[in-house]
């Protein structure tokens, strides 16, 4: 049945008006379930007295746990992607929810061919094929915020890549973080003594960062240049911005090759490479080395340093060199603090807890 168009554009917008208190709805429905699972298995496992028992109970309802998150997560995208990455951390929760939510980075839905279209044509005022030679509509990666397509610039040689936001997105994905901000006063008044909801604030006021495209590249051209100037060759790469097409929405740059760090063992194991062999250990070494050097510089020697290396962001290039992608987050250091924290790992180092603590007083005197 074909809808009249002034029927199909009303639905259209009732379906736009509608989407956060259906994405709401969905959040409270998916969280409430797992909650109350956990509330649930609380109460049995203190039915059982052997320890190992219960330490396998805890580890299958994380496991199960861990699947339901996972499809929350895959199934409304968007800011749950963000959160799958901050919590998919081994510090940060259950190793089985680790597991299950590292997988998640960069699995986002593509937003179709003809609405990215439209939205480049609108923030560079110019249409697509006046602007490249080539336009490869099938997206190289997807992410919460935005998607990278791979391009050709009119009269060039080589690839770049255009990175564009998902319209919408920046509406949807603070209803989101409301409904959290929401959850997290709730549990941390019923079940936990821990601040969530500062969390979730501080979550909000930084994600807030990453819709402006302009102060990304800003930001990439600042690190890339600090990293450049400071090493005979860079420890990580760094794409260059093409300044005159960046937007708050849109941001052209250099197209680097390479392999996702996720994909790495895969890759070497494709190659004949034993992936616990020399050679391999050899490759990881380095690949160490160069993130560790290049985060040691920006953090003790800049203070500004890229402030997301989840692996969606680290590619792995010819010869074991590292790319370091999305410069959305970034954090800038006072000196104090710099200090502080340096002196902070010495002690770690030196296993020296009178050290550990003075070196707190560098930032917060007591």
């Amino acid at each position: 049945m074909i809808l009249p168009l002034d029927l199909k554009d009303f639905q259209e917008k009732l379906s736009i008006k509608l989407r956060p208190w259906q994405r709401s709805f969905e959040f409270w429905a998916r969280t409430i379930d797992i909650y109350t699972g956990y509330k649930v298995f609380q109460l049995k496992v203190c039915f059982e007295k052997d320890v190992k028992k219960q330490e396998a109970m805890w580890e299958r309802q994380h496991e199960l746990a861990a699947d339901k998150i996972y499809n929350m997560c895959a199934d409304l995208g968007g800011f749950f992607l963000k959160v799958a990455q901050i919590v998919g951390k081994p510090d940060l929760a259950p190793a089985a929810w680790v597991r299950r939510l590292v997988t998640l980075c960069d699995q986002a839905p593509a937003t179709p061919y003809n609405v990215i279209k439209a939205e480049l044509e609108k923030e560079l005022s110019q249409s697509v094929d006046e602007l490249f030679d080539t336009f490869d509509a099938n997206p190289l990666g997807s992410a919460s915020i935005a998607q990278v397509h791979r391009v050709r610039l009119r009269g060039d040689k080589n690839d770049v890549v255009v990175k564009v936001q998902h319209p919408g997105v920046q509406h949807l994905m603070m209803t989101d973080i409301h409904n959290l901000q929401a959850f997290a006063l709730f549990i941390q008044k019923t079940d936990i003594k821990f601040d969530l909801y500062s969390i979730t604030k501080e979550m909000e006021k930084q994600i807030g960062y990453e819709f402006n495209f302009l102060r990304e590249a800003d930001a990439m051209e600042r690190i890339r240049n600090f990293l450049y100037a400071n090493n005979k060759k860079s420890p990580v790469s760094v794409p260059r911005v093409v300044r005159n097409l960046v937007t708050r929405k849109v941001l052209v740059m250099e197209c680097i090759n390479g392999i996702p760090i996720m994909k790495l063992g895969d890759e070497i194991a494709k190659r004949g490479i034993n992936p616990a062999g020399k050679v391999a250990a050899a490759a990881k070494q380095n690949i160490l080395k160069s993130l560790t050097l290049a985060y040691g510089q920006m953090i003790l020697k800049s203070g500004f340093f890229h402030a997301d290396p989840h692996p969606g962001n680290i590619l792995i290039c010819r010869g074991s060199e590292v790319a370091l992608l999305d410069y959305g987050q970034v954090k800038d250091l006072p000196d104090q603090l710099r200090l502080g924290y340096a002196n902070l790992i010495l002690a770690i180092a030196d296993k020296d807890p009178l050290r550990a603590i003075e070196s707190f007083r560098c930032y917060y005197p007591l």
